[in-house]
């Protein structure tokens, strides 16, 4: 069988077409795709890279015919990735003839009652990742917090204290420099420590790792509908530990999801109603982004079809996306045998089903070119008919492959998943909606299903000048119809929105809708359409506004369950991250310096008295607790100010001594507090604290509202033009660019960041 191997990079034959990746992209792929030596120098170039990727995935057919004409293969596959057309999860790019050959994305590990299986899921857990995986768990098994012990003749500390074990394991995996490990926590409803789970992410400095989803199971939500208890039951005997009233349950569970966008849901029961190999065992847990359902020790291997080059004069072009489907799934399948397994039973479990995700990217663009508004019927009307025929052609690619290789060795007792079950089939699932973040950049494509990001974006380099980046589609039309200027760019990016701004046609206003022009119901209307013809699960964020109440998270829980989704994520604009000025207006350049015949006279620091008075208030930062203290001078002006967070000596107390100098200094000077207030509120970085009006984004922004906090205790009202109006989006730790929640996930379009990897 061909594994994969280290070879020199060679560039693709002679007239094969160039890749067609933008500079952006091209960035991308030098940070974290292209082979390196050990000091860090690029060894290949976009196109050696995919023409590795495309011949080491096209060897996969000498396992069924020795004379195959592999080179040929490779060509067509080489061709569609350099076309843009269809591209591999990151881990196939990536490693897809290299020494770790590791080309899956997504992995569910079994987790035991016990310390053995436990601990043995930690160790696996750090191949994968170390491998360039993410992995699932469920920890229904374990039994709760202080539960019998009997082989010690103590108390259990509970699934909650072993996931900080695997957090702990993630933390310290660093996969190579180019995928970070994630983790998805899955615990049924009818655990007895559910409230804990649902609220463990109260403290946004746990888990960090994770994204967290609740199991719910149909009995749960008939208790819900009728305003019933249901049974909560220990896993380790099967007994019912007591009675708990749903409705309670769920209350919490849309809390929490409304002041931090975790837990998610899954409804296990629907999955495992449509589990394509129940005899081999159920489903208890997903991928860490929740699309892909898998059993315990099995992998999927994952690509995304390119929508947007799907349309050809203003239709599907339903002919050449048929094509795609067939050499995707002919890929796929391939990648299966192809694959370096991080662990035997991964490898035996994965070639048993040979599960496939093929998946979507670029469905905002397609619309876009359809002329149809992401809001209406008719792009629900066309996601359930692209979907429906992606998917049946992708089970008619399956049974032929199925012909020529023989079906899935588990097929025998597969019973769902085609519309004639005595028909072999190659593989147990074939379809998936996947989160696209870094791939969707990489072929400049909108994200897996979601909705245009925006129009126009600011992204700031390091002299905090503004860069403006703009939609192609929506920069060609505003050109050809007359109405693009350089001003309007700046006013959409300030904007957020194309909405509002009369010098666009309603038109366009409403072709170019953005994730939050739309409603949480027409979010759920697509993920319900693309779910309706979807092997597996569907991927996407249902977005909300910062206004909006937990009775409309309430509406979306419920509405996504009768629609027939497998699961939801939402997430309440502003909720937990700080997020820097990239959509929304921004502060205006301040005022050249007056001419020197009318300028002030130079300011006169003020010596320090002996005594001063003051406040100290205590900050809730990502770096810890921060104490700041302002002291006022004999007229109750702020003179001075001291902070103090983290261990002395340290990066942060470092940089926050320096800005209490600098504030010092300035006021004693004679400036006013406000403008220091408004030029370091809403500074973010990566690791932002607390909820609402307590939600501190970084350091300095925690010693900004320090300040406007003193300020208004003095003065005995509120200004709200100190408000962080500017905050939408969160920092990422890499650039510094925008973070956008989509997909369950949070990624960066400027640079590929991936926090689910």
């Amino acid at each position: 069988m061909p594994k994969t191997t280290a070879t020199a990079p060679q560039n693709p034959p002679a007239g094969a077409p160039k890749p067609s990746f933008s500079a952006n992209a091209i960035t991308v792929l030098e940070r974290r795709y292209l082979k390196k030596d050990l000091h860090g120098k690029v060894l290949e170039n976009p196109a050696s890279m995919l023409w590795r990727v495309a011949k080491t995935i096209a060897e996969g057919d000498r396992n069924y015919d020795p004379k195959a004409k592999v080179e040929q293969l490779a060509m067509d596959f080489y061709t569609l990735m350099a076309n843009l057309d269809f591209l591999p999860n990151s881990p196939t790019l990536m490693n897809a003839g290299r020494e770790l050959g590791q080309l899956s994305a997504c992995f569910v590990l079994p987790i035991e009652d016990s310390m053995e299986s436990i601990f043995t899921a930690v160790k696996n857990t750090a191949l994968i990742h170390q491998s360039g995986g993410g992995t699932g768990f469920s920890f229904s098994r374990i039994r709760p917090k202080n539960d019998v012990v009997h082989s010690t003749k103590g108390i259990s500390s509970g699934p909650l204290s072993f996931m900080s074990v695997f957090d702990c394991a993630t933390e310290t995996i660093k996969q190579g420099g180019t995928r970070r490990g994630a983790n998805m926590a899955i615990l049924r409803v009818d655990h007895p420590d559910i409230m804990d789970f649902i609220k463990i992410k109260a403290d946004l400095s746990v888990l960090n790792n994770f994204n967290l989803s609740v199991a719910l199971t149909d009995d749960f939500m008939t208790a819900l509908a009728n305003n019933q208890e249901y049974p909560l039951i220990n896993p380790r005997n099967g007994e019912v530990v007591r009675m708990q009233n749903a409705a309670k349950v769920f209350r919490q569970m849309v809390k929490q999801a409304w002041l931090s966008g975790e837990p998610g849901i899954v409804f296990i029961d629907r999955i495992n109603a449509e589990n394509p190999t129940p005899a081999v065992g159920a489903i208890e847990s997903t991928n860490p982004c929740g699309e892909q359902p898998l059993l315990p020790y099995e992998s999927c291997n994952l690509g995304s079809l390119n929508l947007a080059h799907m349309v050809n004069k203003g239709k599907v072009d339903y002919k050449k996306l048929e094509q795609t489907v067939r050499l995707a799934m002919h890929f796929l399948d391939n990648v299966v045998d192809i694959n370096n397994y991080p662990l035997p039973e991964i490898e035996k479990m994965t070639k048993s089903n040979r599960k496939v995700g093929l998946g979507v990217m670029g469905f905002a663009d397609m619309l876009v070119q359809l002329e149809i508004p992401y809001s209406s019927k008719e792009a629900t009307a066309i996601a359930k008919e692209v979907m429906k025929f992606i998917d049946d052609t992708a089970l008619d690619a399956s049974v032929k492959l199925a012909a020529k290789r023989g079906p899935f060795p588990n097929f025998p007792e597969s019973i769902y998943g085609q519309r004639d079950p005595h028909t072999p089939v190659r593989n147990a699932t074939r379809t998936t909606i996947a989160p696209t973040g870094t791939i969707s950049l990489l072929a400049g494509a909108s994200s897996g299903v979601e909705p245009l990001f925006a129009v126009s974006y600011v992204r700031r380099v390091m002299d905090n000048d503004e860069l403006f980046e703009v939609n192609p589609l929506f920069e060609k039309v505003a050109i050809k119809e007359g109405f693009y200027s350089k001003e309007l760019i700046k006013d959409i990016a300030h904007n957020g929105s194309l909405q509002g701004l009369k010098d666009i046609p309603a038109k366009y206003r409403q072709i170019f809708e953005t994730a939050h022009d739309i409603t949480p119901r027409n979010h759920i209307d697509i993920q319900a359409a693309f779910q309706a013809h979807t092997n597996n699960a569907v991927s996407k964020t249902i977005n909300f506004s910062h206004d909006a109440s937990e009775d409309d998270v309430k509406e979306a829980f419920i509405l996504s369950y009768k629609l027939n989704c497998k699961g939801v994520t939402i997430y309440r604009d502003g909720c937990r991250e700080g997020q820097v000025l990239s959509i929304g207006k921004t502060d205006s350049k301040e005022a050249a310096a007056p001419a020197a015949a009318t300028a002030k006279p130079r300011p006169i620091k003020r010596d320090r008295p002996a005594i001063l008075a003051g406040c100290t208030y205590q900050m809730t930062t990502g770096c810890g607790p921060m104490y700041v203290t302002i002291n006022e001078d004999d007229k109750k002006r702020p003179f001075e100010l001291f902070n103090t967070v983290g261990k002395a000596g340290g990066c942060a107390a470092s940089q926050c001594e320096a800005i209490g100098r600098l504030v010092s200094q300035a006021w004693r000077s004679g400036m006013s507090p406000e403008p220091i207030v408004k030029q370091l509120i809403g500074i973010s970085c990566h690791k932002p604290a607390g909820f609402g009006d307590r939600r501190v984004t970084s350091c300095a922004d925690a010693i900004a509202q320090a300040i406007r906090r003193h300020l208004e205790r003095s003065n005995g009202y509120k200004d709200a033009s100190l408000n962080d109006s500017n905050s939408m989006f969160g920092a990422c730790p890499e650039c510094g660019g925008v973070i956008e929640h989509e997909g369950g996930c949070c990624v960066c379009h400027a640079c590929g960041y991936s926090e689910c990897a």
